[in-house]
C-alpha cells in the first residue's frame, strides 16, 4: 500500500516537473533569445525591414542625457496604467543640485480606459485642473513633459502618434493620432489653464533620464513592472528612420512586441497562448505577456487550473475564484516567494490547500518569475553587446536605470536578471540603478534638456524662414521691408586664373585697419605676393565725424605707399568695407547703416568711394584708382575662389557675421539683366529684426540688445557673433550667481562689468584638456574663487552658448545652400564655402559643430569648407584684379573694332547710293 502511494506521488511529481520544465530555459535557449532579439533590433532600425520588425525601435528625439546644468520648474504627467500621476518638479543645478517633486495620484476607471479617446483625455485634463488648484498654480504657464507609456511613433520630441494600446487600455479614436494634440484639444475644451507641452516620452526614456541625472554612464532605461520595455542611446548613423548620422538618439525599443513574427514560438507554452488568446490584444505584445507583471499572475493561474484539472493540485477541485481571469495577481508571486505566505493567499482566493499544494504553488510562481527575469536578461544582453560593438570596444562599463514593481518588489527577479546578463554578455560590466523617483522626474528632465537645445526640427524651421527672407530681399516689391537686404555687389565672376597685376587692398571692418600690396604674377604658375601693415583706428575716430575717419584712412594709405616707395604710381585699389552698403556699381557704394560699434557721423547714406577720393585729393601727395568696393564676405569668397573655383559662398564668423553667395541674375530684381550671376551680400546679421526670431530669443539676448549702440537692429548677429557671445555668457553667470546656483551666490564688481567676459574666454574654456584650468584662471581674474563644480558649470554654459551660435549659423547657411541647389536644378549640390573669422578659427569645437549641422540640414550636398588664411583683404585685391582683367579685355575688344581698316573700291565710291548702302551692309 505504501509502495502504491509512493509510486502515485512520484508519478504526480514527474508530471508536475514535466509541466514546469516546459517553462524552464537552458543556456542554449537564452543564447538563442539573445541572438533573435539582436536580429529584431537591427531590423527595427532599418528602413527596408522596419515595417515588418516585431521590435519597432521607435526614435524618441531625445538626443542626450542630462548634464547637471538643467534647472527650472516643470509640470510632468505620467500615464501608463490604472493610476495617473501629476507632478510639479523643481530642478536646481550647480553646487546644490537637487530635484524636488510634489505629486498627486489619480485613478483611471476601467470605463475610461476602455471608453472613447475624448473621455480619456478630458479625464486627464480634469485631474490636471484639480492638481493645479491644489498647488495654486492655475495661472502659471509651465513647460510640460508627458510620460505616455505606450508605443508611439514620434516625429519630434513633442509629437507622438499612438501605435497601439497595451496594458489593458482600449480607448477608441486614439490609435494613429497624436497624443499631444489630443491633450492640447482637451485643454482647450476645458478652457481653464494653458500649458507649454515640450516633450512626450515613454516611461523607459523617463527612467533612463532620471538615473542619468545622477550617473552619467546611464544610457539604458528598463521597465519591469506592469509592462516590460527598454530604451537605450543608439548611434544616429544606425537609425535609418531619422535623418542625420552624427551623435546619438534614445531609441524606445518596444521590445514587448518581440515574437509577434513567431520567432520565439519554440519557447512559448500552451499557457502563454491561453493568456494571449484571452487578452484584449490577441497576437500582440507576446514577449511582454511572458515577462511583465500584468500577465505573470495569469500565467500562474492557467498552470494551476491545468494541474488541478489533472488531479495534481487542490484534490482536483477547481473553485469559482480560480476560474476568474485576473484573480491571481502578480503581486502574489512576490509575496509567496518573499514571505512564504502561500496558504494565506490561497485561502484569500477561496482555495483549500494542503502543505503539498503550497509547495507546488510556490514552485509554479518561482518558475514563471524566473523565466520572466531570464528573458529580460537575454534581451538586455543583446542591447548592451550592441552598444559595445557600436563603440568598437572590447570591454565596456554601462549603467541601466530600472523602474517597475516586478523589479523592485520581487525577491529574486533582479538577481536572476543580472546573472543572465553577466552570463550572456561577459564583456560588459553592467550596473543596475533603481529609479526611486519614477519616470515623472525623467519627463521633467527631458523637458529641461529639450528647452535648452535648439532642436533639428527648430533649425529646419529657421532655415525655411531664412530662405523666405532671401526671396523677399531679392524681390523689388518686398525688398524695402525685408530684414535680409540682399545687396548686389556687382561682382559677376570669381577669379579664373588669368588675373595679374600690382594692386592695393584696404580692409576696414573693426578697430584694426589693414592695408596690403598684392602682386599677382604669371611666371611658371600664378602666384600671389602680399605685404601688409595694420593701423589702429582710435575710438574717438570710430565715434567721431566721417571726415576725420576718411582723413585717417587716407593718411594711413599715404604712409603705406611711402614705405612701399610707390607714391609716384597710380595703382588700382580694392576697398574691403565691412558694413552694409547699397552698391550701384562696383566702385560706387552707399553706406546703409554702421555696425560693430562704428558711429562716425555724416557717412550713412553717402558713397564711401567719393568720401575716400575727397580725402585723398585733399592730401594731394599721391593718387589712387579705387576700382572696387567689397564686403568682407565677398573678399573671403574671392580669396578662396582664387584657390578653388567651385567657391561660391563666403561667410564671416568673427566679431560680426555675414554671408554672400553667387545668385542667378534672373532672380535679382534690383539689377537689370537676366544672364549670368552676381554675388549678393545678404547682410544676414539683421535677420529677425522684424520679430521673426522672437520664439528662440532669450531674456539674455534681449538684455544684450537693450544695452547695445543699435537696439532693435542686427538681432541675429547679436545671438551668434564673437562681439556678443562672451557677454551672453557673462549675463547668464550673473543671473545664476544671483540665484545661488554658482559661486555660492557671490558676485564681484568685475563680473558685473559689461564686456569683462570676452568671447576668446569662451574658446579657451571649451578646450578639452585644459578648459577647466582656463575657467578657473579666467574666473580668478574676475575676482571669483570658483569651486570645481563652478568651473564645470561655466564650461557647460559656454558650450550651450557657442553650440547655439554654430547651429543658428548652420541654419542660415543651409538656407543659402538649398537655394543654390534649387538654382542649379541638380539632385546633389557640390560647392565650396569660403570662411573667415576669429570665432570660427579659434574656437576648438565651433567648426566641427557647424559642419555637422549643415550636413544634417542639407543632406543632399557635398560642401567643402575652405578656410581663408589670407583674410578678406586679398579678396578685395582679387575683385580688383578680376575687374581690371574684364576692363582690359573690354578695351582691347574696343580698340580692335575701331582700328580695322577696309578699302572702298573706286566703282563703289563712284557708283549709285544703293551700291554704297549695300556695301555698308556687307561690312
Amino acid at each position: 500500500m505504501v509502495t502504491a502511494v509512493a509510486q502515485r506521488l512520484a508519478a504526480q511529481r514527474r508530471e508536475i516537473n514535466d509541466t514546469l520544465a516546459r517553462l524552464s530555459l537552458s543556456s542554449e535557449n537564452l543564447q538563442q533569445v539573445k541572438d533573435k532579439m539582436r536580429v529584431e533590433l537591427e531590423r527595427g532600425l532599418r528602413k527596408d525591414s522596419h515595417s515588418t520588425a516585431s521590435v519597432k525601435m521607435l526614435p524618441s528625439f531625445v538626443y542626450r542625457t542630462p548634464n547637471g546644468t538643467e534647472r527650472g520648474k516643470y509640470l510632468a504627467l505620467d500615464l501608463g496604467g490604472t493610476n495617473f500621476r501629476v507632478l510639479v518638479v523643481k530642478i536646481r543645478s550647480g553646487i546644490r543640485k537637487s530635484v524636488r517633486m510634489y505629486n498627486k495620484i489619480y485613478a483611471i476607471p476601467l470605463e475610461i480606459m476602455q471608453g472613447t479617446g475624448e473621455e480619456l483625455f478630458d479625464h486627464i485634463v480634469q485631474c490636471i485642473s484639480d492638481f493645479l488648484d491644489y498647488m495654486g498654480m492655475k495661472n502659471t504657464r509651465l513647460p510640460l513633459g508627458f510620460t505616455f507609456s505606450f508605443p508611439c511613433r514620434q516625429t519630434g520630441i513633442d509629437k507622438g502618434s499612438l501605435v497601439s494600446w497595451t496594458k489593458g487600455f482600449k480607448a477608441t479614436d486614439c490609435e494613429g493620432n497624436d497624443v499631444v494634440e489630443m491633450l492640447r484639444e482637451a485643454i482647450k475644451r476645458r478652457n481653464e489653464f494653458d500649458l507649454d507641452i515640450v516633450a512626450v516620452v515613454n516611461d523607459t526614456v523617463g527612467t533612463m533620464m532620471t538615473c542619468a541625472y545622477e550617473d552619467p554612464k546611464c544610457e539604458i532605461g528598463l521597465i519591469a513592472g506592469t509592462g516590460s520595455n527598454v530604451c537605450y542611446m543608439e548611434e544616429m548613423r544606425n537609425i535609418e528612420m531619422v535623418e542625420g548620422d552624427e551623435g546619438q538618439m534614445c531609441v524606445n525599443t518596444e521590445w514587448g512586441g518581440f515574437g509577434e513574427n513567431d520567432c520565439i514560438e519554440d519557447i512559448r507554452t500552451r499557457f502563454d497562448r491561453e493568456v494571449d488568446e484571452g487578452s484584449l490584444n490577441n497576437g500582440k505584445q507576446r514577449f511582454e505577456k511572458m515577462t511583465s507583471g500584468m500577465y505573470l499572475g495569469e500565467i500562474v493561474r492557467q498552470i494551476l487550473i491545468d494541474l488541478t484539472r489533472r488531479g495534481l493540485l487542490f484534490r482536483g477541485h477547481i473553485t469559482e475564484p480560480l476560474k476568474t481571469r485576473g484573480i491571481f495577481e502578480t503581486k502574489f508571486l512576490s509575496q509567496i516567494e518573499r514571505y512564504r505566505v502561500v496558504r494565506a493567499i490561497l485561502q484569500q482566493l477561496g482555495l483549500d490547500s494542503t502543505c503539498d499544494d503550497s509547495i507546488i504553488v510556490k514552485e509554479v510562481c518561482g518558475t514563471v518569475s524566473r523565466r520572466a527575469a531570464q528573458l529580460c536578461g537575454a534581451g538586455m544582453a543583446a542591447i548592451v553587446d550592441k552598444i559595445r560593438e557600436n563603440r568598437g570596444r572590447n570591454q565596456m562599463n554601462i549603467t541601466v536605470g530600472v523602474d517597475g514593481t516586478l523589479y523592485k518588489l520581487h525577491p529574486h527577479f533582479s538577481r536572476i536578471l543580472k546573472d543572465t546578463v553577466k552570463a550572456l554578455a561577459p564583456q560588459c560590466d553592467v550596473e543596475f540603478v533603481l529609479s526611486e523617483d519614477g519616470s515623472g522626474k525623467g519627463a521633467a528632465l527631458i523637458t529641461a534638456v529639450a528647452q535648452k537645445q535648439v532642436t533639428l526640427r527648430t533649425l529646419m524651421d529657421i532655415m525655411k524662414r531664412f530662405r523666405r527672407e532671401l526671396g523677399n530681399g531679392l524681390c523689388s516689391d518686398t525688398n524695402p521691408t525685408a530684414t535680409v537686404k540682399m545687396l548686389p555687389t556687382f561682382v559677376r565672376s570669381i577669379p579664373d586664373g588669368s588675373e595679374k597685376g600690382d594692386f592695393i587692398a584696404l580692409d576696414l571692418g573693426g578697430s584694426a585697419f589693414r592695408i596690403l600690396r598684392v602682386k599677382v604674377s604669371h611666371e611658371k604658375k600664378q602666384t600671389v605676393q602680399m605685404e601688409s601693415q595694420i593701423y589702429d583706428t582710435p575710438e574717438d575716430i570710430i565715434h567721431g565725424s566721417g571726415t576725420r575717419l576718411f582723413d585717417h584712412v587716407a593718411e594711413c594709405l599715404g604712409d603705406f605707399m611711402e614705405k612701399q616707395n610707390i607714391k609716384d604710381k597710380k595703382l588700382s585699389v580694392g576697398f574691403t568695407f565691412s558694413f552694409p552698403c547699397a552698391q550701384t556699381k562696383l566702385n560706387e557704394s552707399y553706406l546703409l547703416t554702421w555696425t560693430k560699434r562704428f558711429k562716425a557721423s555724416g557717412v550713412e547714406g553717402m558713397d564711401i568711394v567719393t568720401l575716400l577720393n575727397k580725402a585723398i585729393k585733399k592730401r594731394g601727395d599721391y593718387d589712387a584708382d579705387i576700382m572696387a568696393v567689397v564686403n568682407d564676405t565677398v573678399g573671403t569668397m574671392m580669396t578662396c575662389g582664387f584657390d578653388d573655383q567651385r567657391c561660391e559662398v563666403g561667410i564671416i564668423i568673427g566679431t560680426g557675421t555675414n554671408a554672400c553667395y553667387m545668385e542667378e541674375l534672373r532672380h535679382i530684381d534690383l539689377v537689370e539683366g537676366d544672364e549670368g550671376r552676381m554675388c549678393i551680400n545678404t547682410e544676414w546679421g539683421a535677420f529677425g529684426d522684424d520679430g521673426m526670431l522672437e520664439d528662440i530669443r532669450t531674456e539674455f539676448d534681449r538684455e544684450i540688445d537693450r544695452g547695445s549702440l543699435n537696439p532693435g537692429k542686427q538681432l541675429f548677429e547679436k545671438m551668434v557673433s564673437g562681439m556678443y557671445i562672451g557677454e551672453l555668457v557673462r549675463l547668464i553667470l550673473v543671473k545664476m550667481a544671483k540665484e545661488g546656483f554658482l559661486f555660492e551666490g557671490r558676485i564681484t564688481p568685475e563680473l558685473l562689468t559689461k564686456g569683462k567676459f570676452e568671447t576668446k574666454h569662451v574658446s579657451s574654456i571649451e578646450k578639452s584638456k585644459e578648459g577647466l584650468t582656463k575657467a578657473k584662471d579666467i574666473l580668478g581674474r574676475l575676482g571669483m574663487e570658483p569651486s570645481a563644480d563652478d568651473c564645470i558649470a561655466v564650461q557647460h554654459i559656454c558650450t550651450i552658448v557657442s553650440h547655439r551660435s554654430a547651429n543658428l549659423i548652420a541654419a542660415t547657411l543651409g538656407g543659402i545652400l538649398s537655394r543654390l541647389k534649387d538654382n542649379k536644378g541638380n539632385p546633389r549640390l557640390r560647392t565650396t564655402v569660403g570662411i573667415d573669422g576669429s570665432l570660427y578659427k579659434m574656437h576648438p569645437q565651433y567648426a566641427r559643430r557647424l559642419h555637422k549641422t549643415v550636413r544634417r540640414l542639407v543632406p543632399e550636398s557635398d560642401v567643402r569648407f575652405l578656410l581663408s588664411e589670407s583674410g578678406s583683404s586679398k579678396g578685395a585685391a582679387m575683385v580688383t584684379a578680376v575687374a581690371y582683367r574684364l576692363a582690359d579685355h573690354g578695351k582691347r575688344r574696343t580698340v580692335e573694332m575701331h582700328n580695322k581698316i577696309y578699302a572702298i573700291p573706286m566703282e563703289v565710291m563712284q557708283g549709285t547710293g544703293e551700291e554704297v548702302s549695300t556695301f555698308g551692309s556687307f561690312l
